[in-house]
């Protein structure tokens, strides 16, 4: 992880075009390529940044971030602060609670919850930006991705994303699908599932259980 505090502006061209004009900010450099420029508010969102895969060149008083798409992040500077290095080690990644693990473990047993089709590769798929909930196959041989929560929300369907794109560049696995499965999905998560070409399940937990379900039926 690479730390730098310094004056400068930040613009993007992509997507859409955005501009940060001159001030102090934090530019944070990850091991796996991804560069994000932070002010000192807004929570832990950056006010810009480039998801890796990425391509750094640094010049005096200008860094230049392209990504494979042809988006670009061009840094600005006109005073470094601070450049400090630190090695993190390898993440152990987060720790799920109780409910989420077992309900992870659950589809992990009966995949065909999610889809009839499904067969189960892996549980816990490596990849260099941690692992993939369930690595399955589907009836055609096609790679699919599952990523579990317990409340769907946008941060979850940004997390798969970012599995997919690093699944994807394995040539034994692309085209690889995306399934975001939850006891509950936000309607926002949704949309940006569909944006994202990912489909959505919800599943229920005491069903799964095999505990009967509240839900109210003639027969």
């Amino acid at each position: 992880m690479r730390l730098v505090i310094a004056r400068c502006q930040v613009d993007y061209d992509g997507r859409l075009t955005a501009h940060l004009p001159m001030a102090l900010r934090l530019i944070m450099v990850k091991a796996d390529g991804c560069v994000a420029v932070h002010a000192d508010g807004g929570a832990y969102k950056p006010l810009n940044w480039m998801n890796a895969p990425n391509r750094l060149v640094e010049e005096s008083g200008r860094w230049t971030v392209t990504s494979p798409k042809g988006e670009q992040l061009v840094i600005t500077i006109a005073e470094i602060i601070s450049d400090t290095g630190h090695d993190l080690g390898v993440d152990p990644g987060l720790q799920k609670d109780g409910v989420e693990a077992h309900l992870q473990e659950l589809l992990a047993a009966t995949p065909t919850t999610i889809a009839d089709d499904l067969t189960l590769v892996r549980r816990e798929f490596p990849t260099d930006i941690g692992p993939v909930d369930l690595l399955c196959r589907d009836g055609d041989g096609r790679a699919v991705a599952i990523e579990i929560k317990r409340r769907g929300e946008i941060d979850g369907v940004e997390q798969l994303t970012r599995y997919l794109e690093f699944l994807n560049r394995d040539a034994a696995l692309r085209p690889v699908r995306g399934v975001f499965v939850a006891q509950e999905i936000k309607p926002q998560a949704k949309v940006l599932a569909g944006q994202r070409d990912i489909d959505w399940v919800v599943v229920d937990y005491d069903e799964l259980r095999g505990m009967p379900s509240n839900e109210l039926r003639l027969f």
